[in-house]
């Protein structure tokens, strides 16, 4: 008796966390049609649900529970409360000078409990990368600096400049629409669509089936945003079709996590940091999207080159037959489904807000859904509702994250540590540019570390931009610069997120994994530094320059491909691969002169084998004489 009543409480509580999390998302859906409240009520509901669902959905070690704790449900009342504190005291909170008037003893234990209490959700919610480092900073503004205790508080509990800043409003506006959108259009079979489309575009060619991982999971991320999320998501298909094909285990992880990674510098949709950015910049987000198309494509050409010279130095071929499909069937079956992309895009285009625009690619999808029989029955009531569920779901930890990041920012912003960190990249670097450029790299990747995108992007605004560009770099250069940075961290050793995931599935070692991570996105470390030094990549410039760079950016992040790989019309010997190598560097700088000892250097790499093929050739002319003359 006593087992079957545990059991219907936990279908009762179930059911009861799916009603609360199909409303929040129809909620985010009635505040973008019906108009954003207050700051401090939107944000203070978006966190409070936020952290109130996590404590329920899992316990101190991580773990998803059917019911929670007695003490989970304490937590999540009390943040519940604490998160809702200001939008329940609007009027005392308009009311008070701001740093001038004291905080009441309610005041301090409200401030005190969030603080303490989105710790913990972005732990459960994340891992304790990012808690750990908003607890350094907290720590920090505690002891190092002359602000009172009290101050940090308001500034982070009280105001709109700490946990309920621009973070958290992005994560409430802009992030929860897309990431519905992802959710719907995933229950509408498009997920099958891009695989299926993948598989027709590149199916066929030499290593196959990494490059349909390549096209595949560059398309879902743009639309997920989640590198992890996209690896586990198409990786179930693409690593043992890789594995299957000849490829080592190690390079099949890499192959995916890389091309995941990638997902969130592609537009349409990019990764949620990418509408925190627009946000920071004050532009729109179709302007984020254009500055980053150029880039984000010359990434996934070096993959896919990557790719294309693996798979020829270790012949591995196309796709089975039995596999393939063929592209008019896939379009015809399920093309229609690219018209929710089009129609954010089109909206974005026509100079619609991103949070519009998404509420028209949501609007889309049933009815783009209803177009065609093969892809009717995804419209069911249960599968909607799923939708809506998983869509929120998604929200909590980017919520999470935004919060806790809100904390670090807030720190940053009262006790001025963005100002000294700034002035000590710059002289640290000694007002070199390539130097501050590395130093700001290397700080980016390891405040990356274990950290999800949005939250270490935050960070890296709060201390590097200002760095950047004080040198000299330009503001769209270096928000995308520090951008690449916080996304790559999830390829980069030690903590590599995207392989680990990756890992789970190709059972690789890590190490070798990693490096192969590395080698296939080594683009991604250098295209930054291109266009911080041509900003012409972020297509800001004369048409004619514009394609001048992009021709050589191109040919330079091939080049660099085939160094990596090496192999370039035929395997390379180590001392090509140097040269080769050494002409892809000289082609980030985009001056005539030094494009031409690139091509120079290119050529050199070449000679064997092009004297080779003339041997090769004059040797099958000899041949083909002799035979001529002996008949």
């Amino acid at each position: 008796m006593r087992h079957s009543s545990t059991s219907l409480y936990a279908q009762v509580f179930g059911l009861s966390i799916k009603a609360v999390l199909v409303g929040m998302a129809l909620y985010h859906i009635y505040i973008a049609l019906a108009g954003t409240p207050g700051p401090y009520i939107l944000r203070g509901i978006h966190v409070a649900l936020a952290v109130t669902l996590i404590f329920l959905t899992s316990n101190y070690r991580r773990e998803s529970v059917r019911t929670p704790h007695w003490y989970d449900m304490i937590l999540a009342v009390l943040g519940l409360f604490s998160a809702l504190y200001p939008s329940l005291h609007l009027d005392y909170i308009f009311s008070r000078f701001i740093y001038v008037d004291p905080l009441t003893t309610r005041d301090i234990i409200a401030s005190v409990t969030l603080v303490v209490l989105v710790l913990e959700a972005a732990r459960r919610a994340l891992g304790a990368a990012l808690p750990i480092t908003a607890i350094c900073f907290l720590i920090y503004a505690f002891t190092a600096t002359n602000t009172l205790p009290t101050v940090v508080l308001e500034q982070l509990a009280m105001t709109t400049e700490g946990i309920f800043g621009i973070p958290i409003a992005v994560s409430a506006t802009y992030m929860v629409l897309f990431i519905i959108f992802g959710a719907l259009v995933e229950r509408m079979g498009i997920g099958q669509l891009f695989m299926d489309f993948a598989v027709a575009l590149t199916g066929r060619q030499a290593g196959g089936p990494a490059k349909v991982a390549c096209v595949t999971s560059g398309m879902f991320g743009s639309v997920s945003g989640s590198a992890v999320a996209n690896v586990m998501t198409t990786g179930t298909f693409t690593i043992p079709l890789i594995k299957r094909m000849g490829f080592r285990p190690a390079f099949a992880g890499a192959t995916e996590a890389v091309a995941s990674t990638g997902g969130q510098i592609m537009p349409p949709v990019m990764g949620a940091a990418a509408f925190v950015m627009a946000e920071y910049l004050g532009i729109g987000y179709l302007k984020v999207a254009m500055y980053a198309i150029t880039p984000a494509l010359l990434f996934y050409v070096a993959l896919f080159f990557g790719i294309h010279f693996a798979a020829k130095r270790n012949n591995v071929g196309s796709v089975p037959k039995e596999d393939q499909v063929p592209l008019g069937r896939v379009l015809k079956e399920r093309g229609h489904l690219f018209i929710p992309l089009l129609v954010i895009i089109g909206a974005l285009v026509l100079g619609y807000s991103a949070p519009y625009s998404a509420m028209c690619g949501i609007a889309s999808v049933i009815p783009t859904a209803l177009l065609r029989k093969t892809t009717r029955h995804y419209v069911t009531l249960r599968n909607i509702i799923d939708a809506l569920e998983n869509g929120a779901r998604n929200v909590l930890p980017i919520a999470a994250a935004c919060a806790c990041a809100g904390i670090v920012v807030g720190v940053i912003d009262i006790t001025g540590i963005g100002l000294s960190f700034s002035n000590f990249v710059i002289s640290a670097s000694q007002d070199i540019l390539v130097l501050a450029l590395l130093l700001s790299m290397v700080a980016g990747i390891i405040l990356g570390m274990g950290m999800p995108t949005t939250p270490a992007y935050i960070v890296q605004v709060a201390l590097l931009v200002p760095a950047l560009t004080k040198l000299g770099v330009q503001a769209e250069a270096a928000h995308l610069f520090v951008f690449y940075f916080a996304i790559l961290s999830a390829i980069t050793p030690p903590v590599a997120m995207a392989v680990y995931a990756a890992n789970t599935l190709s059972k690789a070692k890590i190490w070798e994994s990693s490096i192969e991570a590395l080698k296939l996105g080594a683009a991604g470390f250098i295209v930054p530094y291109m266009f911080v030094y041509e900003p012409t990549i972020l297509l800001q410039g004369e048409p004619l320059r514009i394609v001048y760079v992009l021709i050589q950016a191109t040919l330079g992040v091939i080049v660099l491909a085939a160094a990596l790989q090496r192999y370039l019309f035929a395997p390379l010997a180590r001392w090509q691969q140097l040269v080769l190598f050494a002409a892809a560097i000289s082609f980030i700088y985009p001056d005539w002169r030094v494009t031409l000892i690139g091509c120079s250097f290119l050529l050199v790499s070449q000679l064997p084998v092009l004297l080779n093929r003339q041997r090769n050739r004059l040797a099958a002319d000899k041949r083909k004489r002799y035979e001529s003359s002996g008949q």
